[in-house]
């Protein structure tokens, strides 16, 4: 069992506050879509989404896979409250005086359900499998070189969590050449952003790794 100084567990549960608000960042600010290259569009989700994959990264290159893995639940079970508080605020009534924001806040928070599912199936199975994956490429080719297992991770798992999502969320929505389209084009930008932050990693690992007096090797 993993044993923390008072030191450790202070930095540990801020980067789990930096994972969760990254997290609902991503979920909730990510509906504005900005201008991008070529005409297109780029939902602002793209800055904070990336720091979620990397935050486990980071994690698991301190504590270890199993602290990493519960990174991962508390955002499952963080994400689907909110979508549960979500549905049950929406259910109730408006009072009359606030109904000069009725309609802005029902379209903001009214997430359907079928958008709610694919997002939580795509979180749980991205998530576990960018943790997986992260530790199989140290496995493979050891502890140092932590930005290319980081980038080979999150090009695994960014694709999962990118395909999933839209499958589950818009498959009948847009014709499958427009789907793939969307998909192709966002899971590039996820993964540049995540190979632009890196270097942010190694500061966080710096962080976390100073005076960490864990009992339990980091390669559990």
């Amino acid at each position: 069992m993993l044993q923390f100084t008072e030191s450790s567990l202070k930095k540990l549960l801020l980067a789990l506050a930096i994972y969760l608000a990254s997290l609902f960042a991503a979920n909730t600010l990510g509906l504005k879509i900005m201008p991008f290259l070529f005409g297109t569009g780029l939902s602002v989700a793209v800055f904070s989404f990336p720091v979620v994959f990397l935050m486990t990264d980071v994690i698991g290159e301190v504590y270890g896979k199993r602290v990493a893995k519960l990174f991962v639940l508390a955002g499952f079970i963080a994400t689907a409250l909110f979508i549960l508080y979500s549905f049950i605020s929406i259910a109730m009534p408006w009072s009359p005086r606030g109904l000069w924001v009725s309609e802005g806040y029902n379209q903001v928070f009214g997430i359907s359900v079928r958008m709610a599912i694919a997002s939580l199936v795509a979180f749980a199975i991205a998530q576990y499998q960018d943790v997986i994956s992260f530790f199989f490429f140290k496995k493979l080719l050891g502890k140092s070189g932590f930005w290319l297992r980081s980038t080979l991770s999150n090009v695994w798992s960014q694709f999962l969590d990118t395909v999933i999502f839209m499958v589950i969320a818009f498959t009948g929505v847009y014709s499958t050449s427009t789907l793939i389209g969307i998909m192709f084009s966002w899971w590039l930008y996820k993964v540049a952003m995540g190979f632009l932050y890196t270097p942010l990693s190694y500061v966080a690992i710096r962080l976390l790794k100073d005076k960490n007096e864990t009992k339990d090797p980091a390669s559990v």
